[in-house]
């Protein structure tokens, strides 16, 4: 590397597939060379998702830390940033955010933490422990950037965060990898299920916790219980890997509707598999602004998600979408039933969609922003 280019240094927990992940790759290959180099310290490991970086001069540090409080691992973090010599140290989330502590003893100048969305253990923000140490560390970073006003607020208003240390940045999408369905589509790779005539529900993410996966199994299975030839016309694809397959799979065998599912695992052809659908569904629990979301709108997809987090920020309800309270399979059934009748809704909303990420989630304005925050340094 360049050392007279300045070093930022992100600290995540673990490099695979996933939102924030993705959004720190984006950052990383789209930030001119000559402004910055990068690297990354991942607190537990990184997977093939490291592939994904196309700078060739990215160190991506595993530190394999032990679980629970490891403070072997704090000493290690030190000692990078010593030999490393950052301009900037970049934390993301509640698990690395610790890790500022390494930053200020060492001398880093400029300290950033990035909230991305809410923590398993704490999906509504309330645990006053972690607010609290939020705010102690607080004193000792010089920028938050939250990814939504709901995260925003909940600097603001419960960590007690100054509203001059808070900047909030939007995610952004590539829309050279995400764009609608051109031709007639086939199913990816691995998938046999025949696709003509069908309208493919899905959903894209790690099936564990907050994101809840099962509402929208529970909500398959209703509508095709409660609404004639709804079954007959669907497929569901559950795209991720994650505790919650095996529930989901459970679900759908006791319903007499597995068949109709289609559960991958984890897969490197999302932009593909996204085109294929023709319904994107995020029934999640808590979220930030959720990449998924935005990587669907760009695909040209109606989208329905819960009432959460970030998500009222993405969905025009009503105009690109339609928003659901959280676990109420039975509120979403009935959206994805009106759905599956009217085509014409689903091309509009789709649009109107598209419409939106152009004009307001563009990727270079996002890199953009963080390059901004980062020249405060």
């Amino acid at each position: 590397m360049d050392e007279a280019v300045p070093l930022v240094v992100h600290i995540i927990y673990r490099l695979g597939i996933g939102g924030l992940e993705n959004g720190l790759v984006n950052i990383i290959n789209k930030m001119p060379k000559e402004r910055y180099r990068h690297a990354i310290i991942c607190l537990a490991d990184a997977t093939d998702f490291t592939q994904r970086i196309d700078r060739s001069d990215v160190v991506v540090h595993q530190l394999h830390k032990k679980p629970g409080q490891d403070w072997a691992s704090f000493y290690k973090v030190y000692k990078l940033f010593k030999a490393w010599k950052p301009a900037v140290v970049h934390t993301r989330n509640l698990g690395a955010i610790e890790y500022q502590v390494c930053a200020w003893l060492a001398r880093i100048p400029y300290r950033v933490h990035g909230e991305h969305g809410w923590d398993v253990f704490d999906p509504d923000g309330n645990n006053l422990k972690y607010q609290r140490l939020r705010r102690a560390l607080g004193l000792i970073i010089h920028r938050f950037i939250p990814l939504s006003k709901h995260l925003q607020d909940y600097l603001q208003e419960k960590v007690k965060i100054p509203a001059a240390k808070i900047t909030r940045i939007c995610n952004g999408v590539d829309t050279n990898r995400f764009y609608p369905r051109d031709c007639d589509r086939a199913a990816p790779m691995h998938c046999d299920m025949l696709l003509s005539g069908k309208v493919v529900i899905g959903t894209v993410g790690r099936m564990h916790g907050v994101k809840d996966q099962l509402t929208l199994v529970r909500a398959y299975i209703h509508a095709c219980q409660t609404y004639p030839g709804f079954a007959g016309v669907t497929r569901l694809w559950l795209i991720g890997d994650g505790p919650l397959r095996a529930e989901s799979a459970g679900l759908l065998t006791d319903a007499g509707l597995l068949d109709q599912a289609w559960m991958s695992g984890d897969r490197d052809d999302i932009p593909d598999i996204l085109r294929c659908l023709d319904i994107f569904v995020l029934p999640s629990k808590a979220e930030g602004i959720s990449n998924t979301i935005l990587e669907a709108m760009a695909t040209g997809l109606p989208v329905l998600a819960t009432r959460v987090g970030g998500n009222p920020e993405l969905i025009l309800d009503g105009e690109t979408g339609m928003l659901v309270e959280k676990e109420n399979p039975e509120a979403m059934a009935k959206v994805l039933a009106e759905w599956v009748a009217d085509s014409d809704k689903r091309r509009r909303f789709g649009a109107a969609g598209l419409e939106r990420i152009r004009q307001e989630f563009s990727i270079d304005n996002m890199v953009s922003r963080y390059q901004r925050v980062y020249d405060e340094r």
